[in-house]
């Protein structure tokens, strides 16, 4: 079989409406010649040229896309993993309400234990709950200071025994989908931390956001337009000993030197 390519026609259908618009712009660029309001005659020309070539062409049997043409691109890794980096330095711009709805929608979409789908969000764009936020730990989350959005992702034991993991999958999906927009984004932990005075972290977000006890807070995810955009980590970088086939396999240990 012949796998060479020759041009392949539009659809029919699509050619059709092409002619169809362009006889119509034909037809207005007259009326306004014949108003004296001026149109070029070789715009009018080359109009009525390319409509008589594309309606010829509806008329006949569209030339099918060879094998080669159809070709399936190589796989590849998403942009949004290659490139996503945690940002922690942010400029003061805001987001707009696409974004945020976007963000959003990805986190619902994530995957759930059983389908349930449990995990909840509270979102913050308020300077001075943001402030307050940035203390919830000694250390590592005063970033949510420059942020003007900051998503508070809860999980419900009571709901579902696997609470951490599906907060965890939408709290992923929304730093992807950030990532995926040029925006930057950094996970500040909150389950499990304590602040500079000792109290456990998830009940000091309890209390600046008012969550009820039976649900438990995992992490904020800080959104925001990024000071500045680092380089992807290149793939030899990436630590591929972290692999194992088939079964895990220890890492050798290093052997002692036995002096004489």
């Amino acid at each position: 079989m012949d796998t060479k390519t020759s041009k392949a026609s539009l659809p029919q259908e699509f050619t059709k409406r092409i002619s169809d618009y362009l006889y119509k712009l034909l037809e207005e660029a007259e009326g306004k010649h014949r108003h004296g309001e001026g149109t070029d005659a070789g715009y009018r020309s080359m109009i009525a040229q390319l409509a008589g070539e594309l309606l010829k062409e509806s008329d006949e049997p569209a030339t099918p896309l060879t094998l080669s043409a159809a070709k399936e691109p190589a796989p590849r890794l998403l942009p949004a993993i290659e490139t996503r980096r945690s940002a922690r330095r942010y400029v003061d711009t805001p987001l707009t309400g696409e974004e945020v709805q976007l963000l959003l929608e990805a986190a619902l979409r994530a995957p759930s234990s059983k389908n349930k789908h449990t995990t909840q969000f509270v979102l913050v764009e308020d300077k001075a709950t943001l402030e307050e936020l940035s203390y919830m730990r000694e250390s590592g989350a005063g970033f949510l200071r420059q942020v003007p959005l900051g998503i508070v992702v809860l999980g419900s034991p009571m709901e579902c025994e696997r609470w951490i993991a599906d907060a965890s999958l939408a709290a992923g999906f929304i730093q992807l989908q950030a990532e995926a927009m040029g925006l930057g984004s950094c996970w500040a932990d909150v389950y499990g931390c304590y602040t500079g005075a000792g109290q456990e972290s998830t009940e000091y977000v309890r209390n600046v956001l008012g969550i009820p006890y039976q649900l438990e807070v995992l992490c904020i995810i800080a959104v925001g337009h990024r000071e500045r955009t680092p380089e992807p980590r290149p793939t030899e970088s990436l630590k591929w000993e972290k692999i194992h086939i088939g079964r895990y396999v220890a890492p050798e240990e290093p052997s002692e030197v036995t002096e004489a």
